[in-house]
């Protein structure tokens, strides 16, 4: 593949993912982007990195079956299970950013 041709294949991935995730905020967040990690994390007793990670498992179980499995599917399936992937780690980094900021506040709140 040459260099203008993966570029446009990332840029599409990158414009579907934003795509995905700017329709999925309005199904399923509140005002905080990350609440139902945080609300799965504490119905399973685990933190809402983890609960994201149980979730994440099955977008990548479902991958690792696709790419082993030696059927051919088609380009919007894979588009469907690749930017749900990456999404799930997007959607960890700022999870992660979230978990940092609230271990610092919690540092400088002590005397």
């Amino acid at each position: 593949m040459n260099k203008e041709d993966f570029e446009k294949v990332v840029e599409e991935q990158i414009n579907r993912c934003r795509e995905v995730l700017i329709i999925k905020a309005r199904e399923y967040a509140t005002e905080d982007r990350l609440h139902n990690f945080k609300i799965a994390g504490v119905m399973e007793g685990i933190g809402p990195i983890k609960a994201l990670a149980g979730m994440m498992a099955k977008h990548t179980v479902s991958i690792y079956d696709m790419c082993g499995s030696g059927e051919i599917y088609d380009i919007a399936k894979w588009d469907e299970k690749i930017t749900d992937h990456i999404n799930y780690l997007l959607l960890l980094r700022a999870l992660v950013e979230d978990v940092m900021i609230m271990i610092e506040e919690s540092r400088s709140d002590r005397p």
